[in-house]
């Protein structure tokens, strides 16, 4: 990654690293590292990944508690699940942009890795642990209070332990009168020990977005957080082209 890439990026994380080359490591997938791989050397961002699922679950969890005193454990325990779900994650990563910065074999450039959720979503969670590595926990609850959790707030308020992605799409377009979501599968792929599946939802006239995960429900999830966002993205702009009243 080139220093004004690099630059650029902190820019848009909003934070700075002392040791860059743990940055370049969340950003590389196991394709782009395959000769390492190989001899047993850990170049790519799979451990970071792991390392960043349980920073990201603990700092999440002191959130909710200490903004939502009165729920329940099973009230934050959805809402743990909601924000760290693969969806949500995907939906974080692209607000950063975290596909340009990925370091990818040629393989998965040209089936179009930068924009698939999974590696989004495995990503943000390798940036996670490469901020806390980096400069420790203060670090990392600022990033993923403010690249994660600020803006699931600001979209669903106290609601959050109520609502999925796909529950959340449901809500919104029966509070606008328009018909319902239509999810299809389109294609599953990989052993049966770990398959991948893509589904597809479908607002007739007005968006269609397709998602990925291990599972059916997963893949769901993902589709109708890319749908919501098209959504709201849309809406946003129609009233921001609405002219002024003189």
């Amino acid at each position: 990654m080139g220093e004004k890439r690099l630059e650029d990026l902190e820019q848009a994380i909003g934070y700075r690293f002392r040791q860059p080359e743990l940055l370049e490591r969340a950003l590389t997938h196991r394709s782009a590292t395959p000769e390492e791989a190989a001899s047993g050397i850990r170049a790519d961002n799979e451990q970071l990944e792991y390392l960043g699922d349980a920073v990201l679950g603990m700092l999440v969890s002191e959130y909710l508690v200490g903004a939502f005193p009165s729920w329940s454990e099973g009230q934050l325990s959805k809402s743990r699940a909601r924000l760290v779900n693969a969806a949500s994650l995907y939906t974080a990563a692209r607000r950063l942009n975290l596909g340009n910065h990925l370091r990818l074999g040629k393989g998965e450039e040209k089936t179009g890795g930068r924009e698939k959720p999974a590696l989004l979503a495995d990503a943000f969670e390798a940036l996670v642990a490469a901020i806390f590595l980096d400069a420790g926990l203060p670090a990392s609850r600022d990033f993923v209070k403010r690249a994660l959790v600020d803006s699931a707030i600001d979209l669903e308020g106290s609601r959050l332990e109520l609502s999925d992605h796909k529950s959340a799409l449901q809500e919104f377009l029966q509070a606008k009168g328009l018909p319902s979501a239509r999810y299809t599968m389109v294609r599953e792929a990989g052993p049966d020990h770990r398959k991948t599946f893509w589904m597809e939802v479908d607002v007739p006239g007005l968006v269609n977005a397709t998602g990925t995960g291990t599972n059916k429900k997963e893949a769901e999830q993902s589709a109708a957080a890319q749908a919501l966002e098209l959504l709201r993205a849309s809406e946003v702009k129609a009233l921001n082209a609405r002219p002024l009243r003189e």
